[in-house]
């Protein structure tokens, strides 16, 4: 889960600049929130239907 420095990705258009603002940094923080992720999203259905 990376983007070349100064490269915008995604629907959000989230600047990856390094430090906190990364993509791995912002999985991380959501994990610790409780919030179910994934780095694979051939995974996605799986999770979604443990949620539901």
């Amino acid at each position: 889960v990376t983007a070349p420095p100064g490269k915008r990705m995604g629907h959000a258009g989230a600047l990856i600049s390094g430090g906190a603002d990364t993509a791995e940094a912002k999985l991380e923080i959501m994990e610790a929130c409780g919030i179910t992720v994934t780095r694979n999203p051939s995974e996605m259905g799986r999770l979604l239907k443990k949620a539901l």
